[in-house]
């Protein structure tokens, strides 16, 4: 059976609550493997998961329980190795990596961060910032619109001036939050936000990393910003013992195309 890992830890974290379960329907016991001086909490991996509600939630309650008493490696939803050998066979080859993130996660909490543009904002700074757009805008205003050429150079300039703003803003973003945060990760740039970064934070100064989301806002009110936390470090951790269901690898494995979380 393929064995679903939910984080990493070392082998002297306290142990688990008792009955704790995870995944699954019936939900499955999450056991510890050890291997050296790291463990592994995992269950039995169930056939056909799917990352609904009620999954994701298991999920992150085994990474609660366990992350309470010390530090947990959290890995990603769908996270599935062939077996119990293959998840203490990675423990073993890579253990060198994961003591050293253990050691620099330790009370540490991310924060992800997303933001995108308010449209009649981010339009208004364009208009305000650019002396071609407005030229063109009064132009097409003073003809009565335009024809069907005008309307579209504007709408051309508009388009690329705010796709320009996107960048600007994404990197002024980043930058103020910056200073409050020991580590950056960048998510996907196809994400869909103009901005998509996970800060690693130190759990004490959490406060003071949300009253720079709050000057942020205040500076930059154009943008549309949501913020995710203190979440486990899931952007700092990476490479794990197991794939996510759903890659090429977790299919080669056997495990069930469910995508991650």
């Amino acid at each position: 059976m393929s064995t679903y890992v939910y984080g990493i830890t070392a082998e002297a974290h306290p142990a688990l609550p008792e009955g704790l379960v995870g995944v699954g329907d019936p939900p499955r016991a999450v056991r510890i493997l050890r291997e050296g001086e790291l463990a592994a909490v995992v269950s039995d991996a169930p056939e056909g998961l799917r990352p609904k509600r009620r999954e994701l939630l298991a999920h992150q309650a085994v990474l609660s329980e366990t992350g309470a008493d010390g530090c947990v490696l959290p890995m990603r939803f769908g996270s599935v190795a062939p077996d119990d050998t293959a998840v203490t066979a990675v423990l073993a080859r890579r253990a060198g990596h994961y003591r050293e993130r253990l050691r620099a996660l330790d009370g540490r909490v991310e924060y992800n961060v997303k933001a995108n543009h308010v449209e009649e904002a981010v339009l208004h700074h364009v208009m305000a910032e650019n002396p071609e757009i407005r030229a063109r805008a009064e132009a097409n205003r003073q003809a009565g619109g335009g024809d069907y050429e005008d309307r579209i150079r504007l709408g051309e300039l508009v388009a690329a001036a705010v796709k320009g703003k996107e960048a600007v803003d994404g990197t002024a973003l980043e930058r103020a939050l910056e200073p409050v945060a020991e580590s950056v990760s960048r998510g996907p740039d196809s994400s869909g936000w103009l901005a998509n970064v996970s800060f690693l934070v130190d759990r004490e100064s959490a406060d003071a990393f949300l009253a720079a989301v709050e000057r942020a806002r205040a500076a930059l009110p154009h943008l549309e910003v949501r913020v995710n936390g203190p979440l486990p470090p899931y952007s700092f951790v990476e490479p794990g013992p197991a794939e996510p269901a759903g890659t090429d690898a977790g299919r080669a494995h056997g495990s069930a195309p469910t995508g991650t979380g």
